[in-house]
């Protein structure tokens, strides 16, 4: 007998390079803090991130978002190490994105476009995977030119006439129709939850939110001793979770929330507004943020960006700074000519309190550092909150 055929079904990871622009003003650091995010989503996603190229532009070229000199580069690097897909950083137009793939021959993908990929792996809930759909229909539908070929068939005639305007047509009427059907779909969801929350009525209820991967429902398992999906991924949790929370005598509810990204696209922030209903409708936010992060001051930026569109910047807030074991102290502004300081951890702990007189902490949810007096100040705000709606709460406190 001959020897027996073997066949390799692991799923080939793909090999992928980003590019991005480089616009006036923008520094070096920044350049890098984004597309090494990039490269994370990337990640997230399971590709694997082979070169990065950028280019200084005033603005991306109209055409091929970056030059046709760079565009060339990139098609030889391609080329040579058999790249399978090329990520940009920025959203690119219908005819940009039609443009390079005509160009390298191979998968182009845009941040929006990733971004909407990971949430479709992540999505649980019938609500997720409906805010999912619509974002992605909705982002599909002025690239109709280069997608949804399988209708040709529908063409008729000798030869089979008129292709193109017929097919993009019956295309465009059918992802309408589609787009109709999950945003009813939505509306039936959205009273559903409505409904849940006004049951939950009686209840203080306090959101967690924050920027991607800060630790949120790492916070939500120690506090409520739940199972809540938590991993070093961009958007582990893209539902959000609640749960009834009892700190010493006192029932609350706790929400794990997805978290904030720069540059998200728009039309997904749309079709998650109604997850984000419980921030809005929250009584107490606990702003999460990574202190280990290089970038960890704009990441607070972006989130509280995204609070004021959401309505709920002025919500009465925790800031709660995680991660402190694995905290470095940054290189500190230069003080004399050569002269260099650290900011350590409580020097920074000091600055904060000291520039924005908030109640703050700094926590280590992995290793349940000052895990008792977080819960204490937690606990002291929604007591006084009971107080203040229920005054004659037999409740003790």
């Amino acid at each position: 007998m001959g020897k027996e055929k073997t066949y390799d079904t692991a799923v080939k990871q793909e090999r992928a390079i980003l590019v991005g622009v480089v616009r006036p003003g923008e520094k070096p650091e920044e350049t890098k803090e984004y597309l090494d995010e990039l490269a994370f989503l990337v990640d997230t996603a399971g590709g694997l991130v082979e070169h990065t190229f950028t280019q200084k532009m005033l603005k991306p070229d109209r055409g091929t978002f970056v030059g046709t000199g760079k565009l060339d580069e990139i098609k030889a690097y391609v080329k040579s190490e058999e790249i399978d897909m090329v990520v940009f950083d920025d959203e690119l137009s219908p005819s940009q994105l039609r443009n390079i793939e005509r160009e390298l021959e191979v998968k182009i993908l845009d941040r929006s476009n990733l971004i909407l990929d990971i949430f479709a792996g992540r999505a649980q809930t019938a609500q997720a995977k409906t805010q999912v759909e619509l974002a992605q229909l909705q982002y599909l539908l002025p690239r109709l030119t280069r997608l949804w070929t399988h209708l040709e068939r529908q063409k008729g005639g000798i030869g089979m006439r008129g292709p193109g305007e017929t097919q993009i047509e019956s295309d465009r009427r059918m992802i309408l129709e589609k787009i109709s059907l999950l945003k009813g779909r939505l509306k039936l969801i959205d009273k559903q939850n409505e409904t849940q929350r006004k049951n939950r009525a009686a209840l203080i209820r306090v959101a967690l939110v924050g920027y991607t991967n800060v630790g949120k429902s790492t916070i939500m398992n120690m506090i409520s001793k739940s199972e809540v999906f938590a991993e070093n991924k961009l958007f582990a949790t893209l539902d959000t979770t609640v749960r009834k929370v009892v700190i010493e005598n006192l029932p609350f509810l706790l929400s794990d929330t997805v978290g904030f990204i720069r540059k998200l696209p728009h039309h997904l922030v749309e079709c998650f507004k109604s997850t984000l209903d419980e921030v809005r409708e929250a009584d107490i936010l606990i702003h999460v943020v990574d202190v280990s992060h290089t970038s960890f001051e704009d990441q607070i930026n972006v989130v509280n960006e995204t609070l004021k569109d959401l309505g709920a910047r002025d919500k009465d807030t925790i800031m709660v700074f995680n991660k402190i074991d694995a905290y470095i102290s940054p290189e500190a502004e230069e003080l004399n000519e050569g002269e260099k300081a650290t900011l350590t951890l409580d020097e920074f702990k000091k600055s904060w309190m000291a520039q924005h007189n908030a109640p703050a902490l700094f926590i280590s949810a992995l290793h349940k550092e000052n895990l008792e007096e977080f819960k204490q100040l937690l606990y002291d705000k929604i007591v006084a909150l009971h107080v203040e709606r229920y005054p004659y709460d037999k409740l003790l406190y």
